[in-house]
């Protein structure tokens, strides 16, 4: 295990934010910022679950903007491909389908956009988060307990879910990567998945997601809440650095350009306005 395998953030009786997938979208980012001032959270306790760089336009301002902010980062697949030279953003996209073939320029433009130090950053960030809160362990990563890019669903089988829950001997596990919110109680805990704010939420709208954890005496709320930003302006942005693919066009329909890598369910609720409830644990 690295030395910065972990990064333990000890006891927390305050509100937490956590959000997921900047991709490279500097004006949601901005957005999320001013969210996390307006609650008064403070950076030691506004946590971003990887992927700070991806889809959009402004991939080194980005990382600027998060690096000045002084937000806890966990290693993306993104952040580890980046990092570690590689040609491919290592999402587990399968070859030919639409989110490989759209990484094809997307990737090449944000390793050439961010400088060597960038790439540096990226490559010491810890790989996951924990920390307690009303004597919950909480269990942070990107994709899964023990794969960066895993996939899961709110519709993956919650025999997985349980299993890497057990793997991470955590009362609560928070992953992302999906791109897609939700919450779900298992036998010994939970799975929480933050969703992201630089993309939508393939429901037609164009607001991203963050997860708002609030303590109390003996419980937590979990909240979902959508991030409005300037759509408009990420869109130009990426308009003008030649990126008018799928996503730029999705920023605004809020319909994502590929669903040839989601599980059936989720391909079924495209278009459908996501509502989250909150819940307590």
């Amino acid at each position: 295990m690295r030395d910065n395998e972990i990064l333990n953030l000890g006891s927390i009786q305050q509100q937490v934010i956590i959000f997921g997938g900047p991709y490279g979208n500097l004006q949601a980012t901005q957005a999320m910022r001013k969210v996390a001032n307006e609650l008064n959270v403070s950076p030691a306790h506004t946590i971003c679950n990887g992927d700070c760089i991806a889809y959009c336009a402004q991939p080194a301002e980005t990382v600027a903007l998060i690096q000045e902010w002084g937000v806890p980062v966990i290693m993306g697949n993104c952040e580890e491909s980046l990092a570690e030279g590689r040609n491919d953003c290592g999402c587990g996209f399968e070859d030919g389908s639409s989110c490989s073939v759209l990484a094809e320029t997307w990737y090449p433009y944000c390793n050439s956009q961010l400088p060597d130090g960038d790439k540096l950053w990226m490559g010491g960030l810890p790989k996951n988060i924990e920390f307690t809160m009303c004597d919950r362990r909480f269990y942070l990563f990107h994709g899964g307990v023990t794969t960066i890019n895993r996939f899961v669903y709110a519709s993956s089988p919650a025999t997985l879910k349980q299993h890497e829950l057990e793997l991470s001997g955590a009362d609560v596990v928070v992953g992302g990567h999906s791109g897609l919110p939700f919450g779900e109680e298992l036998p010994g805990g939970y799975w929480l998945n933050s969703g992201v704010i630089g993309m939508p939420a393939n429901d037609g709208t164009q607001d991203g997601w963050y997860l708002l954890l609030t303590p109390g005496e003996t419980e937590i709320r979990c909240e979902w809440r959508r991030l409005e930003y300037d759509v408009k302006s990420a869109r130009i942005a990426m308009q003008n650095a030649g990126l008018s693919n799928g996503y730029c066009t999705a920023l605004e329909s809020g319909l994502w350009p590929s669903m040839d890598t989601l599980p059936e369910v989720e391909c079924n609720q495209q278009g459908r306005v996501l509502s989250i409830q909150s819940m307590s644990i």
